[in-house]
């Protein structure tokens, strides 16, 4: 009988056609952060992100190529693969690929959860892989200019930050930028930056570009990898980058490090809160005064009201058509730019 492999998404970077493709067991001892490999699923359900962003139902003795990770989600699911087990049961931690062992989770959330047995590690053409294997290359000096980049970062997973990365896309477009978009805190799931470029970014990253499943990793080892996104970002010089750096800067992602390493090049910073009272509550954890506010607490009228009334922070709804003139407005003076936006449907380049 065939055996059908599934590939995740987060496999992406890594050149796996036309290569001799094994696996072989590997002592618990010597697994570590983004290693590949390959488990089997015990029962059929559940789903997989495929490389090209679809997802595909996973049925009981599929194999699911996955790597190694670490999820610390404050709604979903808590693990990762230092949990596993001598048993060595895994489960899916994200529909993109991420593999360990589940210590918490919100089961009514969670229907994608995938049970699997460990197989072993993958080898391509006889050598074992792993995601920093495949990596962007090392950053060099930083490049002059930088790109300018509008941030947005959370206070929780969920608060509506995909949502506003792509409508703050589809507005500088519509102003005639070039525009890079990118994912450089989390846990690998690539719908995420698709929606970026389906929104109208000429490329995107993530920090799987920069070999890491998710980014509960040193901080250091985070650095490295955002620093080489930049550095890929940089050199297409773009007009600028919208990034997302992660849900809230305390959590184990290391969005603040990677708020950090933004500043030079940052233009604007963009809030996305669950509810009003999570936006005060970021303003004064983190020391920040973001630009404005948007997510689920701009969702309503009166949430916008009780977002002014609690902090004296501006709050829009970035999916109302209405709210258009005044975000075009605030990203116009934020990157310096003189340029409206063209005609909604307009299919050519404003020219600068």
């Amino acid at each position: 009988m065939t055996t059908t492999i599934i590939w995740s998404s987060l496999t992406r970077v890594i050149e796996h056609e036309g290569r001799d493709v094994d696996w072989r067991p590997r002592e618990r001892g010597a697994w570590a952060e983004g290693d590949l490999i390959a488990a089997e699923a015990e029962s059929a359900g559940g789903v997989i992100e495929a490389p090209d962003g679809h997802y595909v139902r996973v049925e009981k003795g599929d194999v699911v190529m996955g790597a190694l990770g670490t999820r610390r989600a404050t709604l979903e699911i808590v693990g990762g693969w230092r949990d596993v087990r001598e048993d060595r049961r895994i489960q899916s931690l994200t529909r993109g690929g991420v593999l360990g062992r589940i210590t918490s989770a919100a089961t009514e959330l969670t229907p994608y959860v995938i049970d699997l047995s460990y197989l072993g590690h993958v080898r391509l053409d006889g050598e074992p892989t792993r995601l920093r294997d495949w990596m962007l290359p090392p950053a060099g000096p930083p490049l002059h200019p930088r790109t300018p980049t509008i941030a947005l970062i959370g206070t929780s997973m969920s608060s509506g930050k995909t949502t506003a990365a792509r409508m703050l896309i589809r507005r500088l477009t519509s102003m005639g930028l070039r525009v890079v978009g990118a994912k450089l805190a989390g846990v690998a799931r690539f719908a995420d930056v698709l929606s970026m470029r389906d929104s109208g970014a000429e490329a995107v990253f993530d920090f799987v570009d920069g070999g890491l499943p998710s980014t509960a990793m040193p901080r250091d080892v985070v650095v490295e990898s955002t620093r080489r996104v930049l550095a890929a970002v940089d050199a297409l010089r773009a007009d600028v980058l919208v990034a997302e750096a992660g849900a809230s800067p305390l959590e184990p992602y290391e969005g603040a490090a990677v708020l950090r390493e933004l500043d030079p090049r940052l233009r604007m910073t963009v809030l996305c809160a669950s509810d009003p009272y999570a936006a005060v509550g970021a303003e004064r954890a983190f020391g920040l005064r973001p630009d404005f506010v948007a997510g689920r607490a701009a969702a309503t009228s009166a949430a916008v009201a009780l977002v002014s009334k609690l902090s004296d922070l501006e709050a829009i709804d970035v999916t109302d058509p209405a709210c258009r003139p005044r975000i075009d407005t605030m990203l116009a003076g934020a990157l310096g730019i003189p340029r409206a936006p063209r005609p909604e449907g307009d299919p050519h380049r404003a020219q600068g």
